[in-house]
Formats: structure tokens, sequence, C-alpha cells
């Protein structure tokens, strides 16, 4: 009920004049303290931000974390492989959960396919996906392309309703390849990563979103995509018998 409620009020807000609407999602406790100071700062704003209540993982140090607030959107070099190169995949992520299971995706990414060029993207400041014409913060066509790419798949992670970012995106030019992974009105009570999975926003229907979209994959991971599926019945049947997350999932951290 409580996530329920978030995004709806979540896609309510977005409906505001551009103006004055700013939704944030930190993905760690460090951008949480630097988006709470900013919005504490500003004035004559509606800000949002969205936030969970569960320990998370700290990914970046306070500098880094205030930097990447204040620019709202960047890559992650260091859970990237595509640096000097083209991405053979982009990795978008916006929310501390979504964030959480794209890192854990990629490092699944990385123990299969060493040549696989992933490009991870975070979202802070979800307006920075508009057009600059739409938002005071949005991304130009040639920023957002160079984010993104003109032509690559985009796997993307988000805390609400799908539709919202492509919502967002849909005159950008790489629209088409955006596949969206978010809330979907499933959900009972259950483990949290249960709650992950059954809306397909967990590390392994994300991995298997990578190897379907991306051509080199198609013919050559049928075994990853099998293991991920039978991780998903693992999961299940572990749930079941015990009542918790298995101990795998609850213990990730990012390895590298």
């Amino acid at each position: 009920m409580d996530l329920a409620i978030r995004i709806l009020d979540l896609d309510h807000v977005v409906n505001k004049k551009a103006e004055i609407v700013r939704v944030y999602l930190p993905p760690d406790a460090n951008c949480l303290l630097s988006v709470t100071d900013h919005c504490l700062r500003s004035r004559n704003y509606i800000n949002v931000i969205v936030a969970g209540k569960q320990n998370a993982l700290q990914y970046l140090d306070m500098t880094s974390a205030i930097n990447h607030c204040t620019a709202g959107i960047g890559i992650w070099k260091w859970a990237s492989t595509d640096a000097g190169v083209e991405p053979d995949v982009v990795m978008a992520c916006a929310g501390d959960i979504p964030t959480m299971e794209i890192l854990a995706a990629v490092d699944i990414l990385r123990q299969n396919f060493s040549d696989l060029k992933v490009r991870v993207v975070n979202i802070v400041d979800l307006m920075t996906l508009q057009h600059e014409k739409e938002h005071p913060h949005g991304l130009s066509d040639k920023d957002f392309d160079s984010l993104f790419t003109k032509d690559k798949p985009i796997i993307f992670a988000f805390h609400g309703y799908p539709w919202l970012i492509h919502r967002l995106t849909y005159k950008r030019i790489n629209h088409n390849n955006l596949h969206v992974k978010g809330y979907k009105e499933e959900g009972t009570t259950t483990t949290p990563f249960d709650m992950v999975v059954m809306n397909d926003l967990d590390r392994y229907h994300l991995v298997i979103d990578v190897i379907d979209k991306v051509p080199k994959l198609e013919k050559t991971a049928a075994h990853v995509k099998q293991a991920m599926k039978n991780r998903l019945i693992e999961h299940k049947q572990y749930i079941y018998e015990h009542g918790d997350d298995l101990p795998a999932i609850k213990n990730w951290k990012w390895p590298y």
C-alpha cells in the first residue's frame, strides 16, 4: 500500500507545471543527504523525494554524491565496462531498489559475458529525462543521446509505473529501444526481493531482458538465460520453505 501511494503521488506531481516540479530518486544515503539539503534550501518548488525505509547499500562517497546529484544524471564509470568504446547495452536506473537490481544484473553479466560492453546510467533527478524545452532540468537531445546512445537497447529499472518514463522520453530518438521495468500493480505480503520479482524488476529478469535485446547474445546465451530462470524457481522454493529471501540475495554487495 505504501509503495502504491508513493507511486500515485509521483505520477500526480509530474502532471504539474514544469517550472515548479522537481522529482528526486536518490540511490543511496549520501545522495539522499545531498538531495534533502538542496530541497530544504529551495523555495517556491514542489520537491518530491522518493526513498526507502530499509537499510541499503552505499555506492558513492559524499563528494561524489554531491556531484552526481547536482548533475541529476550520469554514467557510473566504476560500474560500466564501455570506457572508450560503444556500449552494447545501456542499463539505466532510478530509485534505490532499481539501482541495486541493475547493479546486481550487471554483476551477473560481467561474470558470464566478459566481452559485453555495458553502460550504467543512474538518474537522481527524474526531470532530466525531459527535453530542455519542456523542463528547466531537462537534457538537450545531444546530451541525452550521449548518455543513452541513438540506437542501442536501454534496459531501464524504475521505482514507479513504466509508462511515466515513456511519457518523459517519447520524443527522444532512441525511444523505440527503451525497455522500462517498473511497478505493475503486483504485490502481496511477501519478502522484499519477491516483491521485486513479482514486478519483473529483479536482477534475473533484467539479465534475461539484456539477452533478449542484445543481438550478439540472442544465439549464444541460452545457457545463461536458462540459469536465470532456474534462479527464479529456486527463489520461489526458498521463500516458500523459509519465509525469507536467499542469503545470496540478502547479502549481495557490489564486488568490483
